[in-house]
């Protein structure tokens, strides 16, 4: 992924901002199948401690061939794409005292590079299946279970699906959020966007964050 040489966009730990972003939103699990690429949009887990630079778990539907192209000899992407919104030049002070500004887009983003493993054992998905379910569930005033549905339900369930696990070598991670920008410029932006869409809003705030952190 491409980072400007004034290095401002980068972020000091990937793995922290990817376990906050798997709690949050799906990835976009791309591989290199025998007819080109594929990609899906698929919820993880990401375990920190489970090699070098930790391991991500899905799955997939069984008849969605993009499981099939899990091996070692071709590397898989999981993109994480948290807040990101669209920055109108109106919103810089920049625009006031020159005019020489132009539109841009902020975002929050992390891109694990790995192996893909697949997994269909039977055992290994009810654990995966259940871990994410209460992962998701968690703080919600009437959780749902996997204990709240038919044991012969749920197995079949779990026939129709391929669990997978990205293997990581590699992590990169991007938080584009005016940075380079002067002061002014950042005050002008989150105020504009916090008073804008709630994806503008969430942009905002991570905005703020970006500048209590800094």
């Amino acid at each position: 992924m491409y980072q400007p040489t004034h290095g401002r966009f980068e972020v000091p730990d990937p793995a922290a901002l990817l376990a906050e972003l798997t709690r949050q939103v799906p990835a976009t699990l791309v591989t290199l199948g025998g007819d080109g690429l594929r990609a899906s949009i698929l919820p993880m887990l990401f375990d920190a401690d489970d090699g070098e630079h930790g391991t991500l778990r899905g799955h997939l539907a069984r008849p969605n061939p993009q499981w099939r192209d899990a091996s070692p000899d071709h590397e898989a992407l999981a993109i994480f794409d948290g807040p990101d919104a669209y920055v109108s030049p109106a919103l810089y002070e920049e625009k006031r005292l020159t005019g020489k500004v132009v539109p841009t887009w902020n975002y929050v983003t992390v891109l694990a590079h790995g192996t893909l493993v697949a997994r269909p054992e039977p055992e290994w998905l009810l654990a995966h299946v259940r871990h994410l379910v209460e992962r998701h569930e968690a703080g919600r005033s009437q959780p749902w279970s996997i204990d709240d549905a038919p044991a012969g339900y749920v197995e079949t369930m779990v026939r129709a699906i391929v669990g997978l696990e990205l293997r990581i070598t590699r992590l990169e991670a991007k938080r584009k959020l005016s940075q380079n920008r002067s002061a002014a410029d950042i005050e002008g932006v989150i105020a504009g966007l916090t008073g804008g869409t709630p994806r503008d809003q969430a942009v905002a705030t991570e905005m703020s964050r970006e500048r209590l952190d800094g």
